[in-house]
C-alpha cells in the first residue's frame, strides 16, 4: 500500500456548500489506475465522516484526471460552516493520504 499521493497530484475547492477535487495521473499508467479505481462510490466512503452527500465522478482525458463532485461536504459552505475548512481546500490533500494499492486490478 501506498499514499494516492505518490501516483497523484489534486486540486480543490468549493462551490456553495460543496467541494470539487480534481485527481491528475502523474503518469500515464497512474490517470489508467484512477480510471479504473478511484470511483465515485470510492472517494464518497472515504469522506463519509464529513457527512459528504452522492458524489459524481468526471473523466478529464486530456488532463489526465478524474473530477468529484462532492455534495454537503463543507458543512454548510465557507459563510455558515464552523469548520478549519469550510472552503475545501484541503479536501484534495486529505484524498491524497488515501492508501492504495497500485498496479493491483480489480
Amino acid at each position: 500500500m501506498i499514499p494516492l499521493r505518490e501516483i497523484a497530484f489534486a486540486r480543490s475547492g468549493d462551490k456553495g456548500n460543496s467541494a470539487n477535487v480534481a485527481v491528475f495521473g502523474r503518469t500515464p499508467a497512474a490517470y489508467a489506475w484512477l480510471r479504473e479505481h478511484l470511483t465515485a462510490a470510492v472517494v464518497e466512503e472515504y469522506f463519509r465522516p464529513l457527512g459528504v452527500g452522492t458524489v459524481t465522478r468526471y473523466e478529464v482525458p486530456n488532463l489526465e484526471a478524474v473530477n468529484f463532485i462532492l455534495p454537503h461536504v463543507l458543512g454548510g459552505g465557507g459563510s455558515r460552516s464552523l469548520r478549519i475548512d469550510a472552503q475545501g481546500k484541503a479536501l484534495g490533500m486529505a484524498l491524497l493520504e488515501m492508501p492504495v494499492e497500485f498496479g493491483q486490478s480489480k
